[in-house]
């Protein structure tokens, strides 16, 4: 069950990343140790998905792909090139939808593309088929706050899928939401990954969704965040997560990935 760390064929790999923080105060400086000896491979087209308890640095290490933070020490590449600055190859989707509240849905989905310098009538055209995909036709000149919370991350997400980014970054983007809303969101984001096959990095609490989504999981330890183990979700695709408890092997993964967990928030504790 457990997968290699290795690929000849990767879009991302971290090399024995190690990101330290430092805070001062009057009396001392103090170092954070949030990630050490990371080394993961992702391959392209790849679903990957991050578990582990809470401040193991899964959300450090999408922010260092995106270029928003450094290595302490170690090397992230992307494509075969150093990262070094801000990554804007990839599309970073976070909990909140951080959608312009005084620009309309079809607005706010076109604007990545109006700061790439796309002409007026093929942004529109684009951000059009986008909300086609996800069932919003009809609510273009809407605006956020008059949209409910599953709406609002439709629109998130197609508004970063809109410029067709190579990587996807995604740290828990649907946990604010219901459990109803979140199984509908899983089911289209699936659909829509089954379409572009986008390399895509994926934080989440939630074992469920992490089998639900992945092609590969990566279980971290307790802070400061190393890999514990990698598991290959080998449930046949496409997948109904409607359902997903009812796949032969679900049961199987699902125990194994929550011992690991469980273990690690117990050693947290002592």
């Amino acid at each position: 069950m457990t997968a290699q760390l290795s690929s000849n064929d990767f879009t991302i790999r971290f090399s024995q990343v190690y990101r330290v923080f430092m805070s001062k105060s009057r009396q001392s400086t103090n170092a954070f140790v949030a990630v050490r000896n990371m080394r993961l491979d992702v391959r392209e087209g790849e679903f990957v998905t991050l578990v582990g308890p809470s401040g193991c640095g899964k959300s450090t290490l999408l922010n260092m792909v995106a270029g928003l933070l450094k290595p302490t020490s170690g090397t992230i590449h992307y494509r075969g090139k150093e990262i070094h600055q801000i990554n804007t190859d990839v599309g970073y989707i976070t909990q909140d939808d951080n959608l312009l509240p005084w620009r309309t849905v079809i607005d706010n989905v076109a604007l990545a593309l109006e700061f790439r310098g796309v002409p007026k009538a093929e942004r529109y055209r684009l951000a059009q088929e986008q909300l086609e995909t996800v069932g919003l036709t009809g609510f273009e000149h809407f605006y956020p706050h008059e949209l409910s919370g599953g709406m609002r991350k439709r629109v998130g997400i197609i508004r970063t899928l809109v410029y067709n980014p190579s990587v996807l970054l995604m740290d828990e983007p649907f946990g604010p939401l219901d459990a109803q809303t979140r199984v509908i969101l899983q089911d289209e984001l699936l659909r829509l990954w089954q379409k572009s096959k986008q390399t895509v990095l994926f934080v989440t609490h939630d074992l469920v969704e992490s089998i639900a989504l992945s092609d590969r999981i990566v279980v971290f330890t307790h802070g400061p965040g190393t890999i514990k183990k990698i598991y290959d979700v080998n449930l046949p695709r496409p997948r109904d997560v409607f359902h997903i408890h009812e796949t032969p092997g679900f049961d199987e993964i699902y125990d194994a990935l929550w011992k690991d967990i469980k273990e690690e928030i117990q050693v947290s504790q002592r």
